[in-house]
């Protein structure tokens, strides 16, 4: 019985994060000439100081997206699975705190809790990852039972190609209930075919510039070919961030738009978790009702407020709050057709 509807449903992996704030003094970047390809280097054998270590509970793309939803007042859960361990009881509780519905979680006993390692080198960062295979299973009578008005499925552990298969046959199987697709680094590696049945049943599907480019097998497309041939393999809507110059976004119609970021009110800390809040806020302002057009101006406000602080949910605003920001936008930040 469909006893207690959820708003959003986000699944994939959580972790514990420790954010280790290098010293430029000891590591340095290099990129090519466009900016683009840079690596981090530091001293091999060495035993670097640093400036700073800070443990972030709860994150990774499906814990910031629940966290995300309900920040924005929404009935948000999240399906996933911790270790019966410590850093589980930390997951947990943080997520209690921050009112994430508990119907979806389990913990596995012989298994840790995910931790990663972050590297922060200014406000971008290299990420030490490690993801448990945990049992992944879909619970169909526990779906039945809070049926969500929206699935956020994002990165997750590489045993779980059957989840996938069978998380989009549920899908399919209930048209009413909304998927959003924002793919993760197995989720990359597998390919579009592998995930096939993945991208039929999704509604919304977000990812960046280079991995459009990498899914579709088209290193030097643009954007109009990007739209076209992600909403191909099944996606309703598609969102594509470009890093600092926004994001681009058609929908079923195939009308393209471009939005440009919304201004930083000082640079930059930390720039982990802005496309998880990105993408989970635009879902949010598309189950509240908003056009295409006007939806994707919700995600990059809250984006830009996470980036001023470390750690993904920090900075993460309420429904409130960011209405309040975007009635101070600049006359600039606005969704402009481009195809």
């Amino acid at each position: 019985m469909n006893n207690d509807p959820i708003d959003f449903l986000s699944v994939g992996d959580v972790f514990i994060d420790t954010f280790i704030a290098l010293d430029p003094d000891d590591a340095t970047v290099s990129c090519n000439v466009n900016n683009e390809d840079c690596t981090l280097s530091m001293k091999f054998g060495d035993k670097l100081p640093y400036l700073s270590s800070t443990p972030v509970v709860a994150v990774g793309n499906a814990g910031n997206a629940a966290v995300a939803g309900a920040r924005l007042g929404m009935k948000s859960a999240l399906l996933t699975i911790t270790g019966d361990d410590d850093d589980g009881r930390k997951i947990w509780d943080k997520l209690t705190s921050e009112k994430v519905l508990p119907y979806f979680m389990k913990k596995e006993p012989t298994m840790p809790s995910n931790n990663a390692y972050v590297l922060q080198y200014g406000p971008e960062r290299t990420i030490l990852v490690k993801q448990a295979e945990y049992p992944y299973a879909v619970p169909a009578d526990l779906l039945e039972q809070h049926m969500p008005a929206w699935i956020y499925f994002t990165s997750i552990a590489h045993n779980t190609l059957q989840f996938h298969k069978d998380m989009a046959a549920w899908a399919k199987a209930h048209p009413a209930v909304k998927l959003a697709f924002q793919p993760g680094t197995f989720q990359l590696q597998l390919g579009a075919e592998a995930l096939k049945e993945v991208y039929a049943a999704t509604y919304a599907f977000f990812c960046n510039k280079e991995e459009a480019q990498r899914i579709l097998n088209k290193p030097t497309a643009e954007f109009p070919e990007l739209h076209a041939g992600i909403r191909a393999l099944g996606p309703k809507v598609v969102i594509i961030t470009d890093g600092p110059k926004g994001l681009t976004a058609s929908g079923e119609d195939g009308i393209g738009y471009s939005l440009p970021m919304y201004p930083d009110p000082k640079p930059p800390v930390s720039r982990t978790g802005a496309g998880d809040a990105t993408s989970s806020t635009i879902c949010i302002a598309l189950h509240l009702g908003l056009p295409l057009e006007q939806a994707i101006l919700w995600g990059p406000v809250n984006s830009m407020n996470v980036v001023q602080y470390v750690g993904a949910q920090t900075g993460l605003l309420t429904k409130e709050k960011l209405e309040e920001y975007l009635k101070a936008a600049p006359a600039d930040y606005k969704a402009t057709k481009i195809f």
